[in-house]
C-alpha cells in the first residue's frame, strides 16, 4: 500500500485571484440588530464558523463584525441563519459583487 500525502489548499491564494465591486451605496446583506441576547451571539457563531469568505468576526474581547464586501455569493449565510439574524440576503446588483478569476 502507498502512503498519500496530505494535501493542503491555500483558499487565500484562491480568493486573491477573485475581482471584487463593492455597492458602497446598498449592502446585498443585512444582519438584524445585535440585540446582546445569547441567540443572536449562538446564530452569529454559527455565521462565523460557516463564512467561507471568513466575513464574519469575533475579536478576543468579544465584539462582533461584519462586512459585505468581499462576500463569495455563495448563500450559506442565508441557508444557515435565514428568519434569524440575516434580515436581507439579495444578489447584489449588475456589476457588482464577484467577479471569479480562476484559470
Amino acid at each position: 500500500m502507498s502512503k498519500v500525502g496530505k494535501i493542503t489548499v491555500n483558499v487565500d491564494g484562491f480568493l486573491a485571484l477573485d475581482k471584487y465591486e463593492v455597492d458602497e451605496e446598498s449592502a446585498h446583506i443585512e444582519l438584524a440588530e445585535d440585540d446582546g441576547s445569547e441567540g443572536y451571539a449562538e446564530e452569529f457563531l454559527k455565521l462565523v464558523r460557516v463564512c467561507p469568505a471568513a466575513l464574519y468576526k469575533i475579536d478576543e474581547d468579544g465584539k462582533r463584525s461584519f462586512d459585505y464586501a468581499g462576500c463569495l455569493e455563495c448563500g450559506t449565510c442565508r441557508i444557515a441563519c435565514e428568519g434569524t439574524i440575516v434580515e436581507k440576503w439579495d444578489n447584489p446588483r449588475p456589476t457588482m459583487g464577484v467577479e471569479y478569476r480562476y484559470g
